[in-house]
């Protein structure tokens, strides 16, 4: 039986009317986030145009013979920079050393780094969170402060000057970081795939291969692009481990566009930069695709 509580005071109505109403409460934080909005948007777009300078710089020097560090439009666009740089010493063997350098180099980052993930992401240890704090402490790690010793080991076991050696010491320097990026990407696979697979016979090893890498593709993809932009820019490892001028990357051979007198030829200058360039907006376009899809195929154990 429902009692009435006959001490509870009646609300006027009066009152009731003034009391704010939903929608109206509402209004002020909808107007607040949409400056916000507003605001950030044009603080973006600010960094943005300031990012675009030195961009469309590049993309004006080049088309102009008598280029200089003002951004301008050329008074006389011509072809005459890229014609000047289209010679094998000049673009094609730098950039062909850097594909050999930096390909080598990530295919071995990203071959160890899924082999050094999966027990860290499968397995628990002892050894797993100093190994995990290790590898984030080599991750900031500068590269300036090992290369002396580095330079004097390879005088000592004859690799300078080898392209090989080059390789492995720049998948060595990137590894941390892959490794740490694969392991929280192989975080995110289920491990009741590979239960199902274990179950049919599968190995350790081909469950990897045939489960795990495809259902991370997108995380591979991340690894790949940072881990191969890393090697692209880099200029200190191949110019103090390669001393041979047909060996150097392109990274390196930018070099020959200033004189022994401090001048630069800008305009040659931007247009190598653009063919530099190309190699990894390449590979983004290659791989970008893969960055938006998710595991779809998780859903292959439910029912």
């Amino acid at each position: 039986m429902t009692t009435i509580d006959s001490t509870r005071t009646p609300v006027p109505a009066s009152v009731r009317s003034a009391s704010p109403s939903p929608s109206g409460s509402r209004r002020g934080p909808t107007s607040r986030s949409r400056g916000i909005t507003l605001g950030s948007s044009a603080i973006l777009l600010v960094i943005a145009a300031f990012f675009c300078i030195p961009l469309l710089w590049v993309v004006l020097a080049s088309f102009d013979p008598n280029a200089s560090l003002s951004v301008a439009w050329p008074k006389t666009p011509s072809l005459d920079n890229y014609k000047a740089i289209m010679t094998p010493e000049t673009t094609f063997r730098p950039l062909w050393n850097s594909v050999l350098l930096c390909g080598g180099a990530s295919i071995v980052t990203i071959a160890c780094s899924a082999l050094a993930a999966y027990p860290l992401s499968r397995y628990e240890s002892r050894a797993k969170r100093p190994f995990l704090l290790t590898i984030i402490f080599a991750t900031g790690l500068p590269i300036t402060a090992i290369m002396i010793p580095v330079y004097a080991m390879f005088v000592q076991v004859n690799l300078i000057d080898s392209m090989f050696g080059a390789i492995l010491f720049l998948a060595a320097s990137s590894m941390p970081y892959a490794i740490f990026l694969t392991k929280n990407f192989m975080d995110g696979v289920p491990k009741d795939i590979e239960e199902s697979a274990w179950t049919e016979g599968a190995s350790t090893l081909r469950t990897l291969w045939s489960i795990v890498l495809p259902l991370m593709r997108p995380g591979m993809a991340v690894v790949t692009i940072f881990t191969f932009v890393n090697m692209w820019g880099n200029f200190f490892v191949p110019f103090m481990l390669l001393l041979s001028p047909d060996k150097l990357p392109a990274a390196v051979s930018l070099f020959t566009f200033s004189s022994q007198y401090g001048q630069v030829a800008y305009g040659q200058l931007a247009a190598f930069s653009i063919f530099y360039s190309a190699p990894v907006v390449v590979l983004y376009l290659l791989l970008g695709r893969r960055l938006g899809s998710g595991f779809a195929a998780a859903g292959g154990i439910k029912g």
